[in-house]
């Protein structure tokens, strides 16, 4: 019996640099965990869960326009320090929580509450991205030390704020219980 003649991989072809006798390194747009050689793995990536998908949406929608509001309410100077940013990043964090606690601990959740408030709402409320535009804004300013000061500042209040809402909302579900 004959072995199977392997198929020089050159590096260029395999961009993972792992060992791949079958060649496909880096033509499929899949996870490294997907095997699509299984049909049901392709007929599975084939699916789009458009009820997931719809309500992440309408959650984006709700909590953006929550975020536009406070900053209507709360408007930041130009060259200073972006307390609205601030403020609803790491009030949304601490949401998020609070909620995680909620839906994972006390609450026996609907299937879609996650993504519409978890991703949707609490994700568009909360605004990273924002967050990197205020620390080039402030950099191109001549504010590198108020931008570096916030760059730190949010990361550490953000995750203070999980973690406090986290503990928090654990010790008063225990506290109710009991």
């Amino acid at each position: 019996m004959r072995a199977p003649r392997s198929r020089v991989v050159r590096a260029q072809d395999n961009p993972t640099g792992k060992y791949d006798p079958a060649g496909r390194a880096g033509r499929e747009p899949t996870g490294p965990d997907v095997d699509l050689s299984v049909p049901a793995r392709r007929r599975e990536r084939a699916r789009v869960p458009w009820s997931v998908v719809s309500v992440v949406a309408l959650g984006a929608m709700l909590g953006a326009t929550a975020r536009y509001a406070a900053s209507l309410v709360w408007p930041m100077p130009v060259d200073g320090f972006p307390w609205t940013t601030f403020a609803v990043n790491v009030t949304g964090c601490a949401a998020i929580g609070v909620f995680m606690v909620l839906i994972s601990d006390v609450w026996s959740a609907h299937r879609l509450l996650r993504p519409f408030v978890g991703t949707g709402v609490l994700g568009g409320f909360t605004t990273f991205s924002t967050y990197a535009v205020d620390i080039q804004r402030l950099l191109d300013a001549g504010r590198a030390r108020t931008g570096m000061t916030y760059l730190g500042a949010t990361l550490l209040a953000a995750l203070a704020a999980v973690w406090a809402a986290v503990w928090l909302t654990r010790r008063l579900v225990a506290w109710r219980r009991a």
